[in-house]
């Protein structure tokens, strides 16, 4: 089984290696490990990324990364979600990212009256 995990980039530089693309420094959770952006090249500072085996295999949002703490979580892989993502804990009720709107929740088509 792989596993990929969401960190937050807290710094990045330029590689002698252009295989390589940029270099990150990403936290989980404390523990900060260089990534390889080679194929995240829009990622930077400040970003989630889901991280495998050295190497952001994509960017996240701040709720896409809770939900995948959320998981890792649920199957008692870790002790906790990160901080600073705790702020986005969902209420009940709130849809976790990627659900589809509620009845209701979808915008008004143009031309439609406001209700």
């Amino acid at each position: 089984m792989c596993l990929a995990v969401p960190g937050k980039i807290t710094g990045v530089t330029d590689s002698d290696d252009p295989a390589a693309g940029r270099i990150a420094t990403v936290d989980f959770q404390g523990n900060r490990v260089e990534v390889s952006l080679a194929l995240v090249p829009e990622a930077g500072c400040g970003s989630w990324v889901l991280v495998h085996a050295g190497f952001a295999l994509n960017v996240l949002d701040e709720r896409e990364a809770l939900e995948t703490w959320r998981w890792l979580e649920a199957a008692e892989l870790v002790d906790g979600v990160p901080e600073d993502l705790k702020a986005l804990e969902l209420a009940p009720g709130d849809p976790a990212p990627g659900d589809p709107p509620a009845a209701g929740d979808e915008p008004a088509a143009q031309g439609d009256p406001a209700p």
